[in-house]
């Protein structure tokens, strides 16, 4: 079965000439991935193993009409660090290069990989019962997997996420002890 290790989403119009430069330059076969989770969108992959044989395979997906994904999979023990770092760094080159916007990057390492929805113009429409906080959250290390984070997230990615749920309007509702350590949080960040 094929996890993800690192995924990596960007948005742009890519020619043709564009396209096939990308493959040349990730080393993709262009036959789509036939296993794992996402195969469906997958335009092109390719499968090595890493430096302890653990197969890895590099994917590059299509969302939408301008969405780019690309995944690093890994099948058995997880990559490395070095591994999934050296990935990391060549995806993101890539993605410049190429001239896409980067959205996301999962896991984020920087705040630059997080993704943050833009906000409505004017804010959000208040509810009309009143805000509620319906986690069951008092503290905050037991916030950041429902936001998609490991506890051992850098501090910088962690700021970015904690402000998002900050400006929705259940966080007036959540709990004093949460909201005074979100605060202090940011504080130190």
């Amino acid at each position: 079965m094929l996890w993800p290790a690192l995924q990596v989403l960007s948005r742009g119009e890519l020619t043709s000439d564009q396209l096939q430069r990308l493959l040349g330059m990730l080393q993709l076969e262009d036959v789509p991935r036939t296993e794992g989770p996402g195969a469906v969108k997958s335009m092109a992959h390719s499968s090595f193993a890493d430096d302890t044989g653990t197969r890895l395979v590099l994917d590059l997906a299509r969302t939408g009409e301008s969405g780019w994904v690309f995944t690093l999979f890994f099948d058995g023990e997880p990559p490395s660090i070095d591994t999934v770092e050296g990935h990391r760094t060549l995806l993101r080159d890539t993605v410049e290069r190429l001239g896409l916007t980067l959205i996301e990057v999962t896991p984020a390492t920087t705040a630059d990989e997080v993704h943050v929805p833009p906000q409505e113009p004017g804010g959000t429409a208040e509810p009309t019962i009143g805000p509620s906080w319906d986690l069951p959250y008092d503290d905050l290390n037991q916030l950041w997997p429902h936001v998609g984070l490991r506890k051992n997230a850098p501090k910088d990615v962690k700021a970015v996420k904690l402000r998002e749920v900050m400006r929705s309007p259940a966080w007036s509702a959540a709990p004093l002890a949460l909201q005074r350590q979100a605060e202090s949080f940011l504080h130190d960040t």
